[in-house]
C-alpha cells in the first residue's frame, strides 16, 4: 500500500471499526461482543466485515465451533491496543500538558551578582521545568531598577542607592570590597602595607563608585585616605574594572567573594584595608503591578523562599582570607 494511499485510509477508515474488532478480540465470540458492546449480533458481523474489506485481508477464522485470530488480525490487535491505550491517556497527557510550565524569565542584573542563592534558584528550576528559557542582562544597578518599574524585567538583583514606592525591595546578600591592584604594579606582593600606602598611586571604579550612588562605602572609604583624586578608568562592568585592575591602569575596589579565585592564582594581589572592608548590600528587586508568569512566579518565589530560610550571616560574604595571608601573598 503506498504512502499517499496510507494517509488516505486513516481519515477515511471508520474508527468505530476498530473499536469493535478489538471487542471482538478480546471476547473470542462475535455473540459476546455483540452483548458487550450492547448492539446486535448481525451489526457486529457486518462491521467485521467492513474493516476486512477496508484492509483487504482476513482477521478471523470462525467456523465448526472454532474461533481464531489471524496473523493479520494478531497484529492489528497488538496495534489498536497501542492506539487505544494511548486514547485512554488523552485527558493525563492533556493535564499534564497544561501543568507544564514554560516560558521566558528575564533578568536584570548588576554585573558583580555571585550567590548560591540566585546560582541554585536557576539550576532546579531548568531541570523541573526544562520548557522554561532564560534571558540574563547586566547593566548598572540604576537602569536594573528602571527596568523593573518599567515592567521590561520580570525581576532585578543589584544595589540599591534610592528606594522607589513602587516597587519592593528583599535584602539578598551582603558582600565586601577589597582594593586590588595587577601583578605589573609597584605595591603587587608587598606585605605590610597600610591605606595611606595606596595614596599615591592612580585608581580605577565603577561608574556607581559615587558618595551619591550604590557604591557609597567604597567611595566613602576612597574619600577618606584620598584615592578618588586620580581616576585613571571607569565601568559600569565588573569584567572590565578587573581587567584595568590586571593590566596594571591603577588601584581598584572588587566584591572579594567574586574575585578570591583571581587572587589566590595571582592575577590579582590584596590590598588594604585587611580587617574592616567597605560592605555593600545586594537587594532582589520586583515590581508588585507586573502580571508575572507561572515560570516568572515559580522563580521569584524559590530566590524569596532562599532568603527566608537563610540566615543573613550565610548570606553575608565574608573576607574569608584576609591581607598576606591570602594563598599566593607573601608573608
Amino acid at each position: 500500500m503506498a504512502h499517499g494511499t496510507d494517509s488516505k485510509f486513516a481519515f477515511t477508515l471508520d474508527w468505530n471499526l476498530l473499536r469493535t474488532f478489538m471487542v471482538i478480540a478480546e471476547e473470542q465470540s462475535i455473540t459476546r461482543a455483540a452483548h458487550r458492546l450492547l448492539r446486535g449480533q448481525p451489526s457486529v458481523s457486518l462491521a467485521l466485515k467492513r474493516l476486512e474489506t477496508e484492509l483487504g485481508c482476513r482477521l478471523v477464522d470462525r467456523g465448526h465451533g472454532a474461533f481464531r485470530l489471524t496473523a493479520s488480525g494478531r497484529q492489528l490487535y497488538a496495534e489498536c491496543s497501542d492506539v487505544f491505550g494511548g486514547v485512554a491517556r488523552l485527558p493525563e497527557v492533556i493535564r499534564e500538558a497544561g501543568d507544564e510550565i514554560s516560558g521566558e524569565i528575564n533578568i536584570m542584573m548588576a554585573s558583580h551578582v555571585v550567590t548560591p542563592l540566585l546560582d541554585e534558584a536557576l539550576s532546579e528550576l531548568s531541570r523541573e521545568h526544562p520548557k522554561i528559557h532564560f534571558k540574563i542582562r547586566i547593566d548598572t544597578s540604576v537602569r536594573v531598577v528602571q527596568a523593573v518599574r518599567e515592567r521590561q524585567a520580570s525581576f532585578g538583583i543589584c544595589l540599591v542607592n534610592h528606594r522607589f514606592a513602587d516597587v519592593e525591595y528583599e535584602h539578598m546578600y551582603r558582600e565586601f570590597f577589597g582594593f586590588y591592584c595587577g601583578p605589573s604594579h609597584p605595591l603587587f606582593g608587598r606585605g605590610g602595607l597600610s591605606m595611606a600606602d595606596l595614596r599615591d598611586f592612580p585608581t580605577v571604579s565603577f561608574d556607581t563608585d559615587d558618595i551619591n550612588d550604590a557604591l557609597r562605602p567604597v567611595a566613602l572609604l576612597r574619600s577618606k585616605w584620598g584615592l578618588d583624586y586620580d581616576i585613571v578608568g571607569r565601568s559600569s562592568q565588573l569584567e572590565e574594572v578587573r581587567r584595568m585592575i590586571q593590566c596594571g591602569l591603577g588601584i581598584g575596589s572588587l566584591p572579594i567573594h567574586v574575585v578570591e579565585r583571581d587572587a589566590a592564582d595571582g592575577l590579582l594581589w590584596r590590598l588594604p584595608p585587611y580587617d574592616d572592608p567597605p560592605a555593600v548590600d545586594i537587594f532582589l528587586v520586583t515590581n508588585p503591578r507586573k502580571r508575572q508568569s507561572r515560570a516568572e512566579t515559580l522563580l521569584i518565589s524559590r530566590i524569596r523562599q532562599a532568603i527566608a530560610e537563610t540566615p543573613l550571616a550565610e548570606r553575608t560574604y565574608r573576607d574569608t582570607a584576609t591581607g598576606p595571608k591570602i594563598a599566593g601573598h607573601a608573608t
